[in-house]
């Protein structure tokens, strides 16, 4: 017999410490410390020791049970047939491998038929019904004694009470997963979140946790499903011979089975559900980690047995796990499209999700907080499909002595302009908008928009090549194109390149207000931009007030006076501005209207049908400009209906209310008597 050394020795104590602790948290505390990916790891390399040094083999070894001793909170539950675990496949090779020991132990050649079943990722329970009722319902706990759930149980929709139609057996028990759907988990997290308490790590744990409250009215209110998975009778001469028509025989009871399931011949295609069901992965509603395959026929089920923790004619093929443990080595800030700062974790690379990983989000500062982030720790990292890596836990007993904060920057990490956080608001954005090179394409796709500048054929695909190929840094830039420029482009002819230099060349005298709009200042959108400009007249007054006076502008709050402020006291604005001006961009003035006499102020107007000597954009800014408020439907605080030719249901409305209408020439005569004019 080989000698054992005093390092194997340790290491496989070291594996079922480490082992039992996990499953009591996993188990017990329904808190995991580290994802599944990883617990299988440690897991198969006790197995492989234990295997190699059979002399070191302990009943006691976690290799021997199925998780943990169940908490004396709930009352101990003996399970009449014990509720074992699944050996995992986790590649291709160990699935045929499974097949061929089946075959083997069967003594045959022919292939086996296997039931396909999609592996839920939720907490394994036992039902038990006596005349058709249910009496009792019980955890896995440690596959031989679990904990009564029955209160908790009953308050689940998808779980009969009493099982439906004839030929019920006196005594049946139904094993099932009960899960939570991603969606019911995401509204969950949401609401703990602004209760301020704590949020689940993924959808597991929130059933786990669900499944053991105390109270089974706070059960009641969680998003919990069931689905079977299985069934046993004490007399087994009533079974079905199939599984799968075992299966359907629970669905008739009343029960949900999975509608992914689907019988298979042989390994080959085992291996196409497999990747078939993995392709739908993301597209489920609910939480699935795998594959489970068992062979179909029961009395080929019962010829095969068991081991001493798992049946040998069932595995389960696991996908490629969507959480890992990594450590956060760094945390550095991205600047957004919008400007919006996002604190990103730089990460020790980990496989994860089909994918090594080396970035992960951490959405905002808030996010930083709530997670109690800090540089040096180790994490659980989430990926699901193609959505970006994220930070979901932190395990807070790794944290190195040394770990350090997480802290917002000042200033933009791109072109170091204010950062600026509103109060109320989680994200925190640069106010650089004009000039911040991350905010380029947005801020050039905003200024050439239709209800801004109106620059015809400056479409999101030209902007990208300008940007992209250097041609334009900012707005300015736009004004110093040549056609001989343009022309060079990709699909840009002489043509075009002469009607977009004339659309830019239309846009260097613009509206005071389009102007203020074009300018994508955070908040300020049509209404404030033409409320400001009437106000103050000249954007030079406006750059030059302060919060208390752009407070006076209808419909401007603290908020929106920060934002502006905000803009206006960048340095790289205002040079933006000044490139501007030196490109031949010369924005119009406005007659200030008297600030205490805007003749429809406080009044909604409504405009309806078509006008012929001006567009009803035209008519909705001077009325905007006199101090009204222009809305799209008639009720009984509408002041006034004006009516252009095939005026329809709004006109009837108005009349029907008895409310004052104006046609067109009643509109303009309006308008000529406060000095406005198409």
């Amino acid at each position: 017999m080989t000698q054992v050394s005093a390092d194997i020795r340790q290491r496989v104590e070291a594996l079922r410490a480490a082992l039992d602790d996990h499953n009591y948290h996993y188990y017990v505390l329904d808190d995991p410390r580290i994802p599944d990916a990883e617990y299988d790891r440690l897991f198969r390399e006790l197995q492989s020791l234990e295997a190699e040094y059979p002399e070191l083999v302990s009943d006691e070894s976690p290799t021997r049970r199925v998780g943990s001793t169940a908490e004396t909170s709930f009352q101990e539950v003996i399970h009449r047939l014990p509720m074992l675990s699944l050996d995992n496949a986790f590649s291709d090779d160990e699935l045929r491998e499974f097949d061929r020991r089946v075959r083997d132990r069967l003594s045959t050649d022919e292939p086996i038929e296997y039931v396909c079943e999609p592996k839920l990722d939720g907490l394994a329970v036992s039902l038990h019904y006596e005349q058709g009722v249910l009496i009792r319902a019980a955890t896995r706990g440690d596959g031989y004694a679990g904990e009564d759930i029955t209160a908790n149980i009953r308050t689940i929709p998808s779980v009969p009470l009493k099982l439906r139609g004839s030929n019920i057996p006196e005594l049946v028990e139904v094993r099932g997963e009960v899960y939570m759907p991603k969606a019911g988990f995401e509204k969950l997290n949401a609401r703990l979140a602004t209760q301020g308490e704590k949020t689940f790590v993924n959808p597991r744990n929130a059933a786990a946790g669900s499944l053991r409250q105390k109270k089974s009215t706070v059960t009641a209110k969680r998003p919990l499903e069931l689905c079977a998975y299985s069934m046993a009778v004490t007399d087994e001469s009533l079974l079905p011979e199939t599984h799968w028509d075992s299966l359907q025989t629970v669905r008739e009871w009343g029960f949900r089975i999975n509608p992914e399931m689907r019988k298979a011949q042989g390994a080959d295609a085992c291996l196409d559900a497999y990747n078939e069901l993995m392709q739908k992965r993301e597209s489920l509603p609910y939480e699935i980690d795998g594959i489970v395959f068992k062979v179909n026929r029961i009395d080929l089920q019962q010829q095969l047995g068991f081991v001493s923790r798992a049946p040998r004619w069932a595995i389960a093929h696991k996908f490629p796990a969507q959480e890992e443990l990594t450590v956060i080595e760094d945390v550095e800030f991205q600047v957004g499209r919008t400007g919006a700062v996002t604190p990103v974790a730089r990460l020790k690379p980990v496989f994860v999700g089909g994918v090594t990983v080396s970035n992960a989000t951490l959405h905002n500062m808030d996010e930083v907080r709530r997670l109690d982030v800090h540089i040096g720790d180790t994490v659980f990292i989430r990926r699901a499909g193609d959505v970006i890596p994220q930070v979901v836990k932190v395990v807070v007993e790794k944290r190195p002595q040394d770990a350090a904060d997480v802290a917002m920057p000042t200033h933009c990490p791109v072109c170091d302009s204010d950062i600026v956080q509103i109060e109320g608001e989680a994200v925190a954005r640069c106010s650089g908008g004009l000039y911040c090179p991350a905010q380029r394409k947005e801020a050039i796709r905003h200024y050439a928009s239709r209800k801004a500048l109106d620059i015809e054929g400056l479409g999101d695909k030209l902007i990208d090549v300008l940007v992209d190929d250097g041609m334009v840094k900012t707005v300015a830039d736009l004004y110093r194109l040549t056609k001989f420029q343009l022309s060079s482009l990709e699909r840009m002819g002489d043509k075009s390149a002469s009607n977009l230099i004339a659309a830019i060349d239309r846009s260097r005298n613009p509206v005071l207000w389009r102007f203020i709009y074009a300018l994508g200042i955070r908040e300020v959108g049509e209404a404030t931009a033409k409320g400001l400009a009437s106000y103050f007249g000249s954007l030079e007054a406006i750059s030059q007030a302060s919060d208390e006076a752009l407070q006076e502008v209808p419909d401007v709050g603290p908020i929106v006076a920060g934002h502006v402020r905000s803009f206006f006291d960048q340095p790289h604005n205002q040079e933006t501005l000044e490139a501007l001006k030196d490109a031949g961009v010369v924005w119009q003035q406005e007659q200030v209207t008297d600030r205490g006499a805007r003749p429809l102020a406080g009044q909604t107007w409504v405009l309806t049908g078509t006008l012929s000597q001006m567009t009803r954009d035209q008519a909705k800014e001077m009325l905007e400009a006199l101090g009204a408020k222009v809305a799209g439907s008639v009720s009984k605080k509408t002041a006034c209906v004006v009516a252009g030719e095939a005026a329809g249901s709004k006109l009837a409305k108005a009349e029907q209310l008895g409310l004052p209408v104006l046609d067109e020439a009643g509109l303009r005569a309006l308008l000529d008597e406060h000095g406005l004019t198409v």
